[in-house]
């Protein structure tokens, strides 16, 4: 279909949390929610650079209503605070964007010892998300919307090394791991939604080949953007279709779907069986529960 976030229906009334909206395509994300009215909170990491996100909105869409907020994923102490202040805040969240991620650094660590990719991307939202809950419930029909990725279907949950320190470290292998981690947390945070009656639903969007400031640890893709790279704001479509369109929600995971899936218009994203597999999604959510410290529908 070709969707574009024009299509997007009124979001006034509605607060949303984006993380990682300073740049790429979670700017793209915050843009496309604020230019249809929602309140929208900026979850950045660097303060600096969401201010003059903000101010790159604000010059398009003068009455936006954009707050800064900061929030470090890879630390599970900023991510208790955050929740806190916006607790302290508001008495609902509509949206809540699981945006923000690192791709193929080098070799490092959180500030809590995980393993850098795989802290940062599914625990630290997998936390986040969780003590965001009760203000998602107080909301009407809200949705959760994590950014997964096609090189999930590369991924693969190493139970035995979740944090690659018993083996050679493979930036990539953690990368795909973190990723198809995300897509397997959206799927089954889902269906424990909707067991316990929950009015809050669960979804997963990829941005395809997005030519975004992620890449910058690889000298390689930072050259194949300039070829094979989409414009960024294409890449946000499939994740603000999830967020705001009626019928999303009778899909689980959407992404641009040409060429691999690497380019195109909005649809439904292929979802490999390992993202399926109900005893992987069990033990991953058990695991994560441990990690970040935050236990929540068990």
């Amino acid at each position: 279909m070709k969707w574009k976030a024009i299509n997007m229906p009124s979001q006034e009334g509605k607060i949303a949390i984006v993380t990682g909206s300073n740049t790429g395509t979670g700017y793209h994300i915050a843009y496309g929610l604020a230019s249809k009215g929602a309140s929208v909170i900026m979850a950045c990491r660097n303060n600096e650079k969401a201010e003059q996100a903000k101010l790159n909105i604000l010059k398009d869409i003068p009455h936006a209503n954009i707050v800064i907020e900061h929030l470090d994923l890879s630390d599970l102490e900023s991510i208790s605070n955050f929740t806190k202040s916006i607790k302290n805040q508001y008495d609902k969240i509509d949206i809540l964007v699981n945006n923000a991620g690192v791709m193929v650094p080098p070799q490092s660590i959180t500030t809590d010892g995980f393993e850098l990719q795989f802290g940062t991307n599914h625990i630290g939202h997998f936390a986040l998300s969780g003590l965001l809950l009760p203000l998602l419930e107080s909301a009407e029909n809200a949705r959760v919307i994590t950014m997964s990725s096609i090189a999930h279907n590369s991924g693969v949950i190493d139970f035995e090394d979740l944090q690659s320190n018993q083996k050679r470290y493979s930036k990539w292998g953690s990368y795909s791991q973190s990723k198809l981690a995300n897509l397997i947390f959206a799927i089954e945070f889902n269906r424990r939604l909707k067991s316990n009656n929950s009015s809050v639903t669960s979804l997963a969007s990829h941005p395809g080949w997005s030519a975004t400031d992620l890449q910058r640890h690889s000298l390689l893709f930072r050259f194949l953007n300039l070829i094979f790279g989409m414009a960024p704001v294409k890449g946000a479509a499939p994740c603000l279709y999830a967020a705001t369109m009626d019928d999303a929600p009778n899909y689980p995971y959407w992404g641009v779907t040409k060429i691999g899936e690497m380019h195109g218009w909005t649809g439904r994203a292929k979802i490999n069986n390992k993202a399926n597999d109900e005893s992987t999604a069990l033990r991953l959510w058990d695991v994560s529960c441990e990690l970040s410290r935050v236990s929540y529908l068990n």
